[in-house]
């Protein structure tokens, strides 16, 4: 009886001291992750689907894990590797949030709508901004986020295995790739508004040359702001269908895509 209840126990500390690991990886991601990661969320609840996480995600992992774990140690190594590539996959998914922010704060610039509503929330950001991210986040949550999510986490256990140091030169260029990426994908989506606030502003400067005694400007605003709205009205729905389909592909691999 005693051989048996001290084989259970040494199975429990096994079993925790894998789920602690996982944690680690899955806590460090969690923060800064798309829509389970937003300021807003209560900080209970994001500890709670970091639990969640753990408990899909330890199983799939653990015959990797189980022979550092019986070794018994480099814990304190681990939490800093760990931290580094959970913090390394949410940084760049949290990217795409950045994107819709940057394509937002492009947006309204160009169409002079970012005074309008500009500290609404928990982030400065103009109205559009704050559109895109709300519809982008919840668009991505109806189209299987959390499922996405968990095969990523999974899979960077091949990429970044536990107990080894991620190579800085190769986080260095992923990243930087994904930086590269995420710029032009937020240029694009605001390339409407940009291309719509160049005819205006070059018809304006037609006009005022044309007739110098006409005050442009005071009919020229308001005409900026309603074509503003309207072009947001027709637009977004193509925008943010464009943003999570490449948002999907790079789940779908996101160690490999460009």
């Amino acid at each position: 009886m005693n051989e048996m209840a001290l084989e259970l126990l040494d199975i429990g500390r096994t079993t925790f001291a894998i789920g602690f690991i996982v944690f680690l990886r899955i806590g460090a991601a969690m923060a800064v992750l798309p829509a389970f990661g937003e300021r807003s969320i209560p900080q209970r609840l994001r500890l709670a689907l970091a639990l969640a996480f753990t408990l899909i995600v330890a199983p799939a992992v653990a015959p990797e894990i189980e022979p550092i774990v019986a070794r018994g140690d480099g814990f304190v190594f681990l939490i800093w590797t760990e931290v580094i590539a959970g913090l390394a996959l949410g940084l760049t998914l949290r990217l795409f949030v950045l994107v819709l922010q940057m394509a937002g704060t492009i947006a309204a610039q160009s169409t002079s709508l970012s005074q309008i509503f500009g500290t609404a929330a928990l982030e400065p950001l103009p109205a559009i901004g704050h559109l895109l991210v709300v519809g982008g986040l919840a668009l991505a949550a109806m189209t299987g986020l959390h499922v996405q999510v968990a095969r990523a986490l999974i899979g960077s256990y091949q990429v970044f295995p536990t107990g080894g140091f991620p190579d800085p030169s190769l986080l260095a260029e992923w990243g930087i790739a994904r930086v590269a990426s995420g710029f032009a994908l937020a240029f694009t989506l605001a390339a409407p508004f940009v291309l719509a606030s160049f005819v205006y502003n070059l018809t304006l400067g037609i006009i005022n040359k044309a007739m110098p005694q006409l005050m442009v400007a005071f009919v020229g605003a308001p005409a900026i702001t309603a074509g503003g709205l309207i072009l947001l009205f027709l637009t977004m729905p193509l925008l943010l269908s464009v943003w999570n389909e490449q948002f999907q592909t790079f789940l779908a691999n996101p160690f490999e895509a460009r």
